[in-house]
């Protein structure tokens, strides 16, 4: 059962769909790496919309379902990108902040190998932006399993 409609308040959600659209603007960031991000960010948090949503839009982008379906075990296999490896780490340590020493510096160091200042505060703002959306859904309740891709 949904709490609210998110469609109904989608206005008052504008300046988040405005950050991932200029996100996406940029350029900054590669579309296969931007779907992982944002799938494995739902993943994480449990948001079924989301990862409804954001599974869909990867598939009709070309990502493979063997990727897709190996995503929450990404440190085991090799079908992943050091750039996108290093792009997952950071999703993963800036959802879950599980200690005031969350994002090491060691891992700004391999991030900045892989992504310069610009491209890494994009990356960092394609999370904060997935998390909320992500919260705004849970607490919603909104159900997954209808989205159709490019109808958002």
């Amino acid at each position: 059962m949904n709490r609210f409609s998110v469609m109904k308040h989608y206005p008052a959600m504008q300046p988040l769909v405005t950050l991932g659209e200029n996100i996406g603007k940029a350029g900054r960031l590669e579309s296969a790496l931007v779907e992982l991000v944002l799938m494995r960010v739902s993943q994480i948090n449990g948001c079924a919309f989301c990862l409804d949503m954001h599974s869909k839009d990867a598939r009709a982008a070309g990502e493979t379902e063997q990727r897709l379906y190996l995503l929450p075990a990404w440190r085991e296999t090799k079908l992943y990108s050091e750039r996108e490896r290093v792009a997952l780490a950071w999703a993963e340590e800036l959802t879950e902040l599980a200690s005031p020493e969350a994002l090491p510096d060691s891992l700004y160091e391999q991030a900045s190998q892989y992504f310069d200042e610009d491209a890494l505060v994009d990356l960092t703002m394609l999370i904060v932006t997935i998390n909320s959306w992500n919260r705004i859904n849970v607490a919603a309740r909104t159900i997954g399993g209808h989205y159709k891709p490019a109808s958002h």
